[in-house]
């Protein structure tokens, strides 16, 4: 099946969703990506670029397991994506745009019931509401985890029931600005002892960096760049 950029998408709700839906089919993983070797990170862009020549190596070849959900959200104006802000009080990544996520916990049947039930907890997002499309590319963290994002579609009706222990605000992003890759910029900060090379998204008062930004710029290129290997149900 051909696959179809954001600008050839019909204007009508209705057939934007259907469009996006077919395209997720056809781009993304059908079951979960297995494998570290084969996961996306930071390190894609940082293997090279410090002053060793050894690259920003992951703190852990053990990773733990995580999931996120990419709510892509069927809104009258267009699709849009949920994000949520975390809690200025949490410890670690406190502020930071992210999804829906966090570990994939021994109870979890499996990634997509992690992701769900992640969301479920930090937003009050209900299950009823999604509807799972297939999964990005797995995203391995400097901070050791091995991140599955699951991307679905959530239709409208649906009522969010933030938890504030945890986050912030939830909010939305024209998914077409996202998809966008004249948005995607390419920053470098200085990160313990050596300079690191991340994605950035801006919109408005928020700003994307980080494994969130990472996660979109592979799921952009995912949906919408060349095919680069087969998908695990082609094999």
């Amino acid at each position: 099946m051909p696959t179809m950029p954001l600008e050839a998408l019909a204007t009508r709700p209705a057939d934007e969703a259907e469009a996006f839906r077919a395209l997720a089919r056809d781009r993304l993983h059908a079951s979960p990506p297995a494998g570290l070797a084969l996961a996306r990170g930071d390190h894609d862009l940082n293997a090279r670029f410090d002053e060793t020549g050894r690259g920003l190596a992951p703190a852990s070849r053990d990773p733990k397991t995580a999931a996120v959900l990419i709510p892509i959200v069927r809104r009258e104006a267009g699709l849009t994506m949920l994000f949520t802000e975390r809690a200025g009080h949490l410890r670690a990544h406190s502020g930071q745009i992210s999804f829906p996520g966090g570990r994939i916990d021994p109870q979890d049947a499996d990634t997509l019931a992690a992701a769900l039930r992640e969301a479920r907890e930090e937003i009050g997002l209900d299950p009823a509401f999604v509807e799972p499309l297939g999964y990005s590319d797995t995203y391995l963290s400097f901070s050791g985890y091995l991140v599955t994002p699951v991307v679905a579609l959530v239709r409208e009706g649906f009522a969010l029931a933030v938890n504030r222990a945890e986050v912030a605000e939830a909010f939305e992003i024209p998914l077409a600005f996202l998809m966008d890759e004249a948005n995607h910029e390419m920053h470098v900060r200085s990160w313990n002892g050596s300079l690191r090379r991340y994605y950035a998204i801006a919109h408005g008062r928020h700003y994307v960096w980080g494994v969130t930004a990472g996660i979109l710029r592979h799921l952009y290129e995912r949906l919408h760049g060349p095919r680069t290997s087969r998908r695990p149900e082609d094999s």
